[in-house]
């Protein structure tokens, strides 16, 4: 290189010259792969943290397959983070409701929506997406007074409608309108929501559940399926003369869910097609389980089934009721009735206004 009659050595040759275009090339080439392994599992990490600001937050999103994914969100209320199982909407790229199936007494730990259900293939092609809390045995979903020695610090109703769903909005392209279903304890969980956040959830779904919790029966039944989860009652809503039980209570409190779209499932206890060795799938076991256990049990739901309905009806409060002639507390009806209880989600969804 020549200037003002002098030359000056560089040290930069056209041998290190290409070279170096070569390696800016290879750079380009890498950093458009990355862009293109990004769009294409966009799903697993966002680019920017999703955050609320109650200091609950986007943990992490890990990829299963597909448009399945398992979201991480870290609960401030709780100061733990949960895990959820999410199916994406057939069209990731455009706003989309979101339907959340809350599990029954176990949480989903020993069988979930997911794993028990036709849910992936059943939403494959919806606009929707599904989000399956996992956790929250024996804790009926409700914000708990006290801490519990073996359920911890259970705040799941602050989770479910003030944490949770402002993040699920950002982090899968939300439009805000969600539906809420459950079965079992859920059942009864999914009213409970619906009456803290009014608003919140369009549409309810409740299958297999028992809504009453402050009468006797009430306090039993819900007292026992927290101590099969090892945890006290006495923690959650305090002794049977505290308020927090009745507050709770969707049957005393039903006129505050008109305007919601409702809809509520129950079997008979009488075994039906599904409690077969060809509707429990060859597993003698589990069909035993379904006919010495399942069947009261549904016959217990289907009685405070009834006394909702007719509760709904002295109310004038609008709702789907199907009371089917058969079936066990098991999953294969609950099955059956996500899919009988989607057009009303759908309907309630896609309202405009």
């Amino acid at each position: 290189m020549v200037a003002s009659g002098v030359l000056i050595d560089t040290g930069y040759s056209i041998e290190s010259r290409w070279r170096t275009i070569r390696y800016r090339t290879l750079a380009a080439c890498l950093a458009l792969l990355l862009c293109v392994l990004s769009a294409a599992i966009g799903h697993a990490e966002p680019s920017e943290p999703v955050r609320a600001p109650d200091g609950s937050r986007l943990d992490r999103i890990q990829p299963v397959h597909d448009r399945v994914s398992d979201m991480f969100v870290y609960s401030a209320a709780m100061n733990t983070v949960i895990r959820s199982r999410v199916l994406r909407a057939a069209d990731p790229n455009a706003p989309a409701p979101t339907l959340y199936l809350l599990n029954g007494a176990n949480g989903g730990t020993e069988g979930s929506w997911y794993d028990e259900t036709d849910v992936a293939e059943f939403f494959h092609g919806k606009q929707v997406n599904v989000v399956i809390p996992i956790g929250g045995g024996g804790s009926y979903f409700t914000d708990w007074a006290f801490d519990d020695p073996m359920l911890g610090r259970p705040r799941w109703t602050t989770f479910l409608t003030a944490e949770l769903p402002p993040i699920i909005d950002l982090a899968l392209n939300g439009n805000g309108a969600n539906a809420i279903a459950g079965i079992s304890m859920a059942g009864t969980s999914v009213f409970q929501l619906a009456l803290a956040a009014p608003g919140r959830f369009r549409a309810i779904g409740s299958y297999s559940g028992c809504v009453r919790t402050s009468d006797p029966m009430g306090q039993a039944f819900v007292t026992a399926v927290v101590a099969r989860q090892r945890g006290n009652a006495l923690n959650m809503w305090g002794p049977p003369d505290d308020t927090r039980w009745a507050a709770n209570d969707a049957y005393l409190h039903a006129d505050r869910l008109r305007g919601t779209a409702i809809y509520v499932s129950s079997g008979s206890g009488v075994p039906g097609d599904l409690d077969t060795p060809e509707g429990t799938h060859g597993d003698v076991l589990h069909l035993t389980w379904q006919l010495l256990f399942g069947a009261p049990l549904e016959a217990i739901m289907n009685m405070c089934t009834r006394e909702l309905r007719e509760r709904f009806s002295q109310l004038g409060i609008p709702a789907t009721f199907d009371m089917r002639t058969t079936g066990t507390h098991s999953w294969g009806y609950w099955q059956e009735d996500l899919h009988r209880s989607w057009p009303v989600f759908d309907k309630a969804l896609t309202a405009v206004g």
